[in-house]
């Protein structure tokens, strides 16, 4: 039976964002985000990327794609979407894979709703449409400027203005997804043909990134517009100052330091042990207070790490946890670097602004009062999750819904 594929296109170059799909929304970059939607989407059997660039094939990978090189003659500016799919097709059947349906996505639209790529799916493949885009409804009053700057009314009488609930709504085209019968695509080169449906998607995930306002809009609603996910890791990392601790010392007249930790840390992490998961905490400074906790703790330490990325990354090669399937607990802008390589980037409630934008998820307790008990909870509840959906029964196929 042919397959249903979602193909992602995301070139390395990019006008008006650098490294654009390697951005991150919500502690993921652009293109996982993509993959990871893909990947929630029931009728989609098979996740391609097709992209010019090493480091973009490397995160795809990581998430679960197969990866299309694409040449580039096709990875320019001037090169067209509709390119690369008809060329990442043709290297799938050169790979013996039957594509019967596409399903192209754009890394560039972050809140991609995979309920309602579903249901695209569903309808191209029971031939009720051949090609199904992704639109949000809309009220709006459009205009467009005439010769010399006059406004002209598009979808409405300028002398009348009926009320919201009297007036007929449009469809605004997120960019998000477009889902086509791929015998008709390759037809017709290009993705609108035959019969075109509509997927109605809410209007909060309609945004686009194409600037650097929208990457900093599109971060600020994601706490909003992202689903709560568990939170299904390999290994732990945590920063001390500012999350075992409240961020404070004291300081006695010898000049002696001492820090408050929580014993709800303590049993959270010995947890973690039991269960398997490795803990490592990674300080940039050097006290032996914190060697003192990690050995009582029964974890790995590295201290002084004034490159801690450098260090994380040997680390996870070190025990062979891929990056992606580590998350890092942090509080300040030391733990940036960290916090962008690893797939769970963590943040406690009172961590500094920047960190707080980097996170994919926000514990309730703060540092010091059970913060790593929190996301050790979080963790296991995460993999308890996991185990559960490899003996879950798969989803019944949602309705048509346009």
């Amino acid at each position: 039976m042919s397959e249903a594929v979602a193909i992602i296109p995301a070139r390395g170059g990019s006008k008006g964002v650098a490294r654009k799909n390697l951005q991150r929304v919500g502690g993921v970059s652009l293109v996982a985000r993509a993959v990871a939607a893909a990947r929630r989407s029931a009728a989609i059997g098979r996740i391609v990327v097709t992209t010019d660039d090493p480091d973009i094939a490397a995160v795809a990978a990581e998430w679960g794609a197969e990866v299309v090189e694409r040449p580039a003659d096709l990875a320019g500016d001037e090169a067209t979407s509709e390119g690369a799919l008809l060329h990442a097709l043709d290297e799938l059947e050169r790979r013996g894979i039957d594509v019967g349906v596409v399903a192209f996505l754009q890394a560039t639209s972050p809140f991609i709703d995979a309920d309602a790529l579903t249901d695209a799916v569903h309808l191209v493949r029971s031939r009720r449409r051949d090609s199904v885009f992704s639109a949000a409804l809309t009220y709006g009053f459009l205009w467009e400027k005439g010769v010399g700057g006059a406004a002209t009314a598009v979808n409405h009488d300028l002398e009348f203005r009926p009320r919201r609930q009297d007036r007929e709504p449009h469809y605004l085209e997120t960019g998000a997804f477009y889902v086509m019968r791929a015998a008709g695509f390759r037809a017709a080169r290009h993705r609108f043909f035959g019969s075109v449906g509509i997927a109605e998607v809410p209007a909060r995930t309609a945004i686009e990134i194409d600037t650097a306002d929208e990457l900093e809009l599109a971060r600020a609603i994601a706490p909003l517009v992202d689903r709560a996910e568990p939170i299904a890791v390999d290994a732990v990392v945590t920063d001390f100052d500012g999350v075992h601790t409240d961020d404070t010392v004291r300081v006695d007249q010898h000049g002696v330091e001492s820090v408050v930790v929580s014993r709800a840390d303590g049993m959270g992490v010995g947890l973690l042990r039991a269960a398997g998961i490795p803990v490592l905490i990674l300080s940039t400074e050097a006290n032996p207070v914190v060697t003192a906790r990690a050995r009582k703790l029964g974890v790995e330490v590295v201290q002084a790490a004034a490159d801690k990325a450098t260090v994380l990354r040997a680390w996870a090669d070190a025990h062979g946890v891929v990056l992606s399937r580590i998350a890092y607990l942090g509080n300040d802008v030391n733990d940036l670097p960290c916090l962008d390589l690893v797939g769970w980037p963590v943040a406690v409630p009172d961590a500094h602004p920047a960190v707080l934008s980097a996170a994919r998820a926000v514990l309730d307790r703060p540092g010091g009062a059970g913060a790593v008990r929190d996301l050790a909870d979080r963790v296991l509840a995460g993999r308890d999750a996991a185990s559960l959906l490899l003996v879950a029964p798969h989803p019944t196929s949602p309705q048509e819904a346009s």
